[in-house]
This record gives structure tokens, C-alpha cells and sequence, in this order.
């Protein structure tokens, strides 16, 4: 049965991945063409269920060689792996093996930090735990802090993480890549698994996650604007944060794996999806909320995911409404989105063409 049970397993994972193409849609192609003409460089992909029905590469993936983007690269998912990190603990959630209220002092051991008793795992996955912050180390010459420089240290966790805490616990909102690196942790001790091969097994998606080797290469060169690269980080020291490595249609699969019901329970997506209005509709590892688009007659409810890293940036968004995805990754710091809920810039116009035509 264990076998039959794989080869069932291996055959849905390959039917999620045998996505059809399908020609650029009418309202999306203007709205790159634009975007395009502004300098905009890098892959956009929309799809529902069944379909992608748009899927673009353009610019160039490195200058220096006039290496063009292609729709299969391998980019760094930023801060998506947030998202994936988040589901990954809901997971734990659904089997009765974590609790999201209960605090670091119980769920990892192994933390000393002085608030561990305080500190919850619900308050990890919304940024509201005050502990010590990577991205708040001295910066070099380059304006990369030194954490992220550093040599990749695998118990940053229960080691830099596990420092005097910034502020104590509830805080307000901060944005911290401590809190998914531990979380992180957590997942590796509750499941008995290393983070890589939870996220192989549970996914069924060529997702990595680097550890030093790397050194300070990422898949794609990032730029600050048209012809300045970005300074190279350390990729590895984001871990569970931001570390991941991916194509578009991983993410694409993943999304779709949500949408479907095939990750979590009903209950345990919904708690996943719940933005919070005090913390700016943050719900667990990713935002969620109602915005006007132009071409839906009411507001359309969203669940975005951002990432950022060493002039790389990406946008995973789902309508779960609809059903629809839409995933943008450039390679371009200067590209300006937006705000969805301003109603105007590059990231409106295309969620607007994505998810209202």
C-alpha cells in the first residue's frame, strides 16, 4: 500500500505540474507592453485551475552576458518562503502537533531567548513577537548588514534569533526575518524533518532551499535600476525567511495545491487567510484583504505576498474567488508597483487585467 500510495502521490504531483499554455490574454499583453517600455524586466505568469493563460520573459537575466529572462529560470523567492514556511506550520497545526498560541519555551526547546515563555507562534507568523532583528545589524560599505555578509550559520535560530529581545512581546507590527527563521526551527522540530526535505515530501515541488555553497550567487543578477547591480547578499542566512529557490510555475503549482484544498484543512487555510485590520490585514505570513479593481463591479478579496531581495523583486497573488494567480518577478529595485489599494501603478493595472477581465 506505501508504494501504491507514492506512485499515486508522484502522479498528482505531475498532473499539477502539466500545466497548458495558452496565448497571452488581450488585457494583460497592454499592460506589459507599458510596463516594459518604462524599463520593467523579468517573467509574469497568470493562470487559474486548469490553465496558465499568460506567460511572458522578457529583459535581460544578467547584462553582463545579455543572458535574456526565460519563463522556465530559477529565481530567489524572497520573502514568498514565508508563505510557504507558514503553511508548512499550519500543517503541524492540522495534525494536532503545534499550536499557534503556544509559546517558544514549549514548542522549541532549545530557544533561551529571555521571552520564550512570552513569545507565540501566532505572534512569529504576524511579526508582532519583538525579537531581535537581522536587518538591524551594521551595514558595510555597500549598505548590506553584516548578518546577511556573514558565513551562513545553521542555529541562527537559537543563536543571533535568541538574543535580548528588541521590544517585549506583544509588540507592535515589525517586520523581522528572526521570527520565520525560527519558525523554521520549530517546523524542524515538530515534523522530525530537515526544513528542505518537509518542503520535497509535503510540496512535490523542485523548491530549494541553499545552504553556503551558494556563497553570495543568486540564480538571477539583481539590479538597482537600469544598469547598476544590486550588492550581493549571502543567500543562505535568510533560510526559513527568504532563501527559497524556485521557477514561476512552482509557485504557480503551489498556489493552485492551495486553492484546491490539497495542503490544508478548510479551517486551518481559513485561519491562514484571516487578514487582521489592526496589523494592517496581515494574516499568517501573508496579507490578506478586499480591494476595487478596475473592470470587477465589487471588491475583490486577495491574498498577496511580497519579496525583495538583492534587487530582485516578486509578487504572488491569489483571488481565491475566482480562482485566479497572478506572479510577477523582476530583476529591477526601480520597478514601482504601487499599492493595490491606491487604486493606480504598475501592480493595480495588473492585478486589475489579471483578475477582472
Amino acid at each position: 500500500m506505501g508504494n501504491r500510495g507514492s506512485t499515486v502521490r508522484a502522479l498528482l504531483a505531475a498532473a499539477l505540474l502539466a500545466l497548458t499554455a495558452a496565448a497571452p490574454t488581450p488585457a494583460l499583453a497592454p499592460v506589459i507592453d507599458a510596463a516594459v517600455a518604462k524599463g520593467f524586466e523579468g517573467v509574469v505568469l497568470a493562470g487559474d485551475a486548469n490553465s496558465v493563460t499568460f506567460e511572458r520573459a522578457m529583459g535581460f537575466s544578467d547584462r553582463s552576458t545579455k543572458r535574456p529572462h526565460r519563463v522556465s529560470d530559477r529565481w530567489p523567492i524572497a520573502s514568498v518562503t514565508k508563505q510557504i514556511v507558514a503553511t508548512l506550520v499550519m500543517q503541524e497545526v492540522d495534525a494536532g502537533r503545534l499550536r499557534l498560541d503556544e509559546t517558544l519555551a514549549d514548542a522549541l526547546p532549545a530557544f533561551h531567548g529571555p521571552t520564550a515563555a512570552q513569545v507565540t507562534l501566532r505572534q512569529l507568523l504576524q511579526h508582532v513577537s519583538g525579537l531581535p532583528d537581522p536587518s538591524a545589524t551594521a551595514q558595510d560599505t555597500d549598505g548590506v548588514e553584516a548578518f546577511y555578509r556573514a558565513p551562513f550559520d545553521p542555529n541562527a535560530a537559537t543563536s543571533f534569533c535568541a538574543a535580548a529581545s528588541a521590544v517585549p512581546p506583544p509588540s507592535k507590527f515589525l517586520y523581522n526575518n528572526c521570527d520565520f527563521l525560527v519558525l523554521g526551527a520549530v517546523l524542524e522540530r515538530s515534523s522530525g524533518q530537515p526544513l528542505p526535505r518537509m518542503i520535497a515530501d509535503r510540496l512535490k515541488l523542485p523548491l530549494t532551499l541553499p545552504t553556503d555553497q551558494l556563497g553570495f550567487r543568486t540564480p538571477q543578477v539583481g539590479y538597482l535600476d537600469a544598469t547598476k547591480p544590486a550588492p550581493q547578499i549571502r543567500l543562505a542566512t535568510f533560510g526559513a525567511s527568504g532563501a527559497l529557490i524556485g521557477r514561476p510555475r512552482d509557485l504557480l503549482a503551489f498556489d493552485r495545491a492551495l486553492l484546491a484544498g490539497k495542503l490544508l484543512s478548510p479551517g486551518a487555510r481559513a485561519t491562514l487567510w484571516e487578514g487582521n485590520p489592526r496589523l494592517g490585514y496581515e494574516a499568517l505570513g501573508q496579507w490578506s484583504f478586499r480591494t476595487r479593481l478596475a473592470g470587477c463591479a465589487m471588491p475583490v478579496q486577495l491574498i498577496e505576498r511580497r519579496g525583495d531581495i538583492a534587487g530582485i523583486q516578486v509578487r504572488n497573488l491569489i483571488a481565491p474567488q475566482s480562482g485566479r494567480i497572478l506572479i510577477v518577478f523582476t530583476n529591477r529595485a526601480d520597478v514601482d508597483f504601487g499599492e493595490l489599494w491606491q487604486g493606480k501603478g504598475l501592480g493595480y493595472d495588473l492585478a486589475s487585467a489579471a483578475f477582472c477581465t
